[in-house]
């Protein structure tokens, strides 16, 4: 497919800067996708928690909300297979923000970085 015609890609340097609009509609939608991210990985949390550890629905979104957000676990389970899980979620939390970060400020990134190399200018 030509690059010129993707509708959602991100334009290449040789293309001129994608009007605000369409910035507009990429940053939302990688917002959207983000949050999403992240609530399945709450969710996530939430179920080992209250499945594996034992936790009440509200005690294991609490924890869940805690290590995802890097804060920190508040209970600590007593079980083998709970301290297994709490540990793998929180190693998972850990990279999974890094990466959610990075799926929310993509497009900003590439508009800014677009802009830097932006010639009107040159003819390619």
């Amino acid at each position: 497919m030509n690059p010129a015609k993707r509708v959602e890609g991100f334009e290449h340097v040789s293309q001129p800067v994608a009007p605000f609009p369409r910035y507009l509609h990429r940053q939302l939608r990688s917002l959207a996708l983000g949050l999403a991210l992240i609530a399945i990985s709450l969710a996530g949390g939430m179920w080992g928690y209250h499945s594996i550890v034992g936790l009440s629905w509200l005690d294991a979104y609490e924890n869940a909300a805690m290590i995802l957000s890097g804060m920190g676990p508040l209970a600590t389970p007593a079980s083998t297979a709970g301290k297994i899980f709490a540990g793998s979620y929180a190693l998972y939390s850990g990279i999974a923000v890094l990466a959610f970060a990075g799926v929310i400020a993509a497009p900003l990134v590439h508009r800014f970085l677009h802009r830097l190399h932006a010639d009107e200018g040159r003819k390619q």
